[in-house]
């Protein structure tokens, strides 16, 4: 299986990815931020319940999960300052616990490059691709109800999807549709940055990918793609009669009391939140990207939350609380990737034994994932997207906690040799 196209052409062609889980970005400059000393340390004892799909995977022995003991929040914190001077990222939150082991979370840095307004863990982020495993939970929901299969085609329910007849659902939220993403389309990303706060339909979205030609036949390649999501966003809202955001609130966002999680229609961004800096801009130069509006993301990754309803989540998404035990079962099977120790299932990936997603959009990063056997939760939330050496700040962020907590299980998508084949953004 080949490398993603889309990866190659993300920096290149546009934003063409809300979720980077393979996707490096070509090189950018990076922002200098010096953080300050960190927060006070936080450990308490929790003891999350495990979804059906779950419970008979992880035993009640914690297996090599340290106990955060004041000791190992040193060595965390350390790891952290070290990524954030060496990546250059202004502000990062991050919540780390599991069951009888204790809770690390800590903030650094600043959420406001312009009034040094501190990062905190209380703050609104945008989530990029986080969103996805929201769409896809409300998919699989109407699954268990009956009104959708997985493997009806995409045809059922959308007209003039290009070879809808063959593309399932399930090869939508398993990334293996072969529909181009419309976000590598170099039209919309000079639409986007030309004007970041215009609002986008899901049509317009669908239309910059429908222009081009299918990269594979379906189920015969993985290839990360936010049309997908597009697609299965509308499908929701067709069989639910309910616009999406609507549904998500329902039937995902009140079920796992998610309070503080947000499908915004519009570019508003509850407060208190941080500001975010990307160099995917118009003039190649870094800007704040706070109130771009997120439409363009949509189903694929609009959505805004908080540090401790993404740790609900995490646990909630991989052990299936909202879903039947079978219908869990078919999401978490993962299909194979070209990255070495990670598949992709429904709208879900497993990365050497965590189970989540990430999420990237301009000036956001963010990473939510789950350990089985302890029972492990992390989160990484982080206010720039611009990457250092091709790696994305949130990959940077995992693979140093996870080297340090769960050294048989380190979080990493590693850097491809694959170059981008035409000229960045800034140079068109």
């Amino acid at each position: 299986m080949r490398y993603s196209r889309t990866c190659r052409r993300r920096f290149c062609a546009g934003i063409a990815a809300l979720g980077i889980f393979a996707a490096p970005l070509g090189a950018g400059t990076a922002l200098a931020a010096e953080p300050p000393a960190p927060g006070p340390y936080v450990a308490a004892a929790e003891q999350p319940s495990l979804g059906p799909y779950l419970a008979a995977q992880a035993p009640a022995a914690q297996g090599d999960f340290p106990e955060l003991t004041p000791a190992v929040a040193a060595r965390l914190d350390k790891a952290i300052q070290d990524v954030m001077k060496e990546a250059g990222v202004p502000g990062v939150t991050v919540g780390l616990s599991a069951p009888g082991k204790g809770t690390y979370i800590r903030s650094f840095g600043v959420a406001d490059k312009a009034t040094g307004q501190p990062m905190t863990p209380n703050l609104f982020m945008r989530i990029g691709s986080e969103t996805k495993t929201f769409t896809v939970t409300a998919l699989l929901e109407l699954v268990d109800q009956g009104e959708v299969s997985v493997d009806d085609p995409i045809s059922k329910y959308i007209d003039g999807v290009p070879n809808g007849d063959k593309i399932t659902l399930r090869n939508l939220a398993s990334m293996r549709s072969g529909l181009f993403n419309y976000s590598a389309d170099e039209d919309f990303y000079k639409a986007l940055t030309s004007n970041p706060d215009r609002p986008f339909t899901p049509q317009e979205l669908l239309d910059y990918s429908f222009k081009h030609p299918i990269q594979f036949q379906p189920g015969t390649e993985f290839e990360y793609c936010n049309t997908n999501l597009i697609l299965l966003g509308l499908v929701v809202e067709k069989v639910s009669g309910t616009p999406l955001h609507e549904f998500i609130q329902e039937n995902v966002l009140d079920p796992a009391g998610l309070r503080n999680t947000v499908f915004p229609t519009d570019a508003a961004f509850p407060s208190p939140h941080a500001h975010g800096y990307t160099i995917q801009t118009a003039s190649g130069q870094v800007e704040d990207a706070t109130n771009w509006n997120p439409s363009w993301g949509w189903a694929a990754g609009a959505m805004i939350s908080k540090l401790q309803d993404l740790r609900t989540w995490a646990r909630v998404v991989a052990t299936g609380e909202l879903l039947t035990p079978k219908t869990q079962a078919e999401r978490l099977k993962t299909y194979p990737t070209s990255i070495p120790g990670a598949g992709y299932g429904m709208g879900i990936f497993n990365i050497q034994g965590w189970i989540g997603h990430n999420g990237s959009l301009p000036g956001y990063e963010s990473l939510t994932i789950y350990l089985p056997e302890p029972q492990a939760t992390l989160v990484v939330l982080l206010n720039t997207d611009t990457p250092h050496d091709n790696e994305e700040p949130s990959t940077l962020f995992g693979q140093a906690i996870t080297r340090i907590v769960t050294p048989d299980h380190v979080y990493d998508i590693p850097v491809t040799a694959a170059a981008p084949t035409s000229p960045s953004p800034s140079k068109n």
